[in-house]
């Protein structure tokens, strides 16, 4: 896995470049976290690819995605791609540049044929050279696929050791834990068989960055411009081109996202398209100039110390499983269930977890940036903190405090549906950026009078 430099960036070293040549796609690594420990360069898997075009085209997707700038478009560096091995599926997962797009491929199980060696998380090498040759990857022969080095790889890719310093922006982190919170309270909207799924994304309007919404007609979508109960929010179609070079391979389409009311304001989505043995999936923020950075969805995890003790022993018995299952860790570490699942939303805020929609289920991965920095990353959570250590909160009943911020004395008021509070942040988004660092106070000094 990469590591993290003092400054603003992230370096990589690679023991050689990635590359395609004599029917072997080797994917270098860079340092990274396995099942084992620390590996400088872990070798995941070594085998066959059966699948090879429609992998390869969904990795120059991915690639694509992790250098574009959606929001006023402008040159930017890439980033190269987080690859997590969980024994029985590879995911590949990318972040855009303007932090409002998220992009994971998943190589499941009837894709590939050969061994695993280690599970863990590391990023790989995506380099010019590899994009041209992925560019012409075609017809149905198996492709060799190593994931790390190899006997193979050393003798057919070798080359001189690459080293990258990729800028890599705080906002651009904290938007890779704040997606994983967001996207596990979806439920499934809508499923399109492969027909509707090519008819639906190539009928997309072109040049739209604005919010859209889908509505179930039929056995497809229909774009509209005002919102609906059981519609899906489409914020920017644009943002979904990535999919088009993948259609003459689509098998479905699948759009996930929260309930919708007539009144809603625009919402997160995840777009995941199927392919023979692999899915796609993009989740776009609520609106093409707003990054996941700044949604706030992790700051209620984050609030709470039980939830940080809870989550640093369910973390330990992680070892790169495909799914997490809450009950088993929960029985595994003598805590509840509400504990266990708080617990995993906590990791989530970490990078240490990820979540598929496809199986309604958190997997186990360690991204690579410092988990303590994610604190640091969220200036509300800071806010709060400082608030409830300087004694500015009063708690009144069980269901109300009053939190002083200089002269002004801001109300919160805890309710089933949530919390309220009357400062100007709540009156401005109602919530749908995350609680407020009035909000946030009030709850840890609920949660340590609890105690």
């Amino acid at each position: 896995m990469a590591t993290s430099t003092a400054g603003p960036a992230q370096a990589y070293t690679y023991s050689r470049p990635s590359g395609l040549a004599g029917g072997l796609l080797g994917l270098s690594t860079s340092g990274g976290t396995t099942s084992a420990g620390p590996r400088q360069h872990p070798h995941f898997f070594s085998g066959l690819l059966t699948r090879p075009a429609p992998a390869a085209a969904a990795l120059l997707a991915l690639a694509d995605v992790a250098q574009t700038r959606y929001h006023r478009p402008r040159p930017t560096s890439f980033r190269d791609p987080v690859v997590t091995c969980n024994g029985d599926r590879l995911r590949l997962e990318s972040f855009s540049a303007c932090c409002g797009v998220y992009a994971r491929l998943d190589v499941l199980q009837p894709a590939l044929d050969g061994e695993v060696h280690e599970r863990g998380t590391t990023n790989v090498d995506v380099n010019g050279p590899l994009r041209e040759s992925l560019a012409r990857v075609g017809g149905d022969d198996p492709l060799h696929l190593a994931v790390g080095a190899d006997e193979l790889a050393v003798t057919t890719l070798d080359g001189a050791v690459v080293e990258k310093k990729v800028p890599l922006p705080d906002r651009w982190l904290r938007g890779f834990a704040e997606v994983q919170v967001i996207t596990s309270g979806f439920d499934p909207r809508a499923a399109l068989p492969g027909p509707e799924a090519v008819r639906f994304l190539r009928g997309l309007p072109k040049g739209r960055n604005g919010v859209l919404w889908a509505v179930p007609a039929g056995r497809g979508l229909r774009i509209t411009s005002r919102p609906a109960p059981g519609a899906v929010c489409l914020p920017g179609p644009d943002r979904l081109r990535t999919m088009l070079p993948l259609l003459r391979f689509a098998r479905g389409l699948r759009a996930y996202g929260p309930a919708v009311t007539a009144s809603g304001g625009p919402a997160a989505s995840v777009w995941e398209l199927e392919l023979p043995g692999m899915r796609y999936v993009l989740a776009l923020s609520p609106e093409s100039h707003r990054g996941f950075s700044g949604e706030g969805a992790v700051l209620d995890a984050l609030a709470t110390e039980e939830a940080a003790d809870d989550a640093e022993l369910v973390g330990a018995l992680l070892s790169f499983e495909p799914r997490v299952e809450p009950d088993l860790l929960a029985e595994r570490a003598g805590i509840g269930l509400p504990r266990a699942r708080a617990a995993l939303t906590q990791l989530g805020t970490a990078g240490r977890v990820g979540y598929d929609t496809a199986e309604a289920g958190f997997f186990h991965r360690e991204l690579p940036y410092d988990p303590e920095r994610v604190t640091a990353m969220n200036p509300r959570l800071r806010d709060a903190r400082a608030l409830a250590e300087r004694g500015m909160v009063t708690l009144d009943g069980p269901d109300a405090a009053e939190v002083k911020v200089e002269d002004r004395l801001h109300r919160v008021r805890f309710g089933g549906d949530g919390a309220s509070c009357t400062c100007q942040w709540w009156t401005e988004y109602r919530g749908g950026r995350g609680p407020c660092k009035h909000v946030i106070a009030a709850r840890i000094v609920r949660g340590e009078a609890g105690r």
